[in-house]
């Protein structure tokens, strides 16, 4: 980083000891330390937290070229069954018109009167007891 050698750093040792004595020396020398170890943490949270950053923004672009990609695909099916739907829509409307119609005229032939009700005695679900004398269970 400094491009310092042991040569030099063994002079500033000597020159370290020489100003400051050998009773403060190992204080400064740990105060230094703690110095210089709390710049390479930080230097190496500011990089690890840029190159996090970096990346995240990276997936947020590649996500949203993705989505753009896969959205845009979507959008051109539903349109184009949106076309082939608008163009069978008339064949739609005039088959309800038509249907409506008849259901209509159905409606009219079947009116109350002109069906025969079941009569009293004979119930459609039930079979006819004189017709089968064995069913009798009394």
């Amino acid at each position: 980083m400094f491009d310092i050698g042991f040569i030099e750093l063994l002079i500033c040792g000597v020159i370290a000891l020489l100003v400051l004595g050998p009773e403060r020396l190992p204080t400064a020398a740990r105060a230094a330390g703690r110095w210089v170890g709390g710049a390479r943490r930080m230097v190496s949270q500011f990089t690890s937290e840029l190159d996090r950053q970096l990346k995240a923004e990276e997936l947020r672009k590649e996500l949203s070229e993705a989505g753009d990609v896969g959205l845009d695909d979507v959008k051109k099916t539903v349109r184009g069954a949106l076309d082939e739907a608008k163009k069978y829509e008339h064949m739609v409307w005039s088959d309800d018109a038509s249907s409506g119609s008849s259901q209509k005229a159905v409606k009219d032939q079947n009116t109350p009167s002109d069906t025969a009700a079941p009569s009293a005695g004979n119930k459609p679900d039930e079979p006819d007891t004189a017709q089968n004398p064995s069913d009798k269970t009394s």
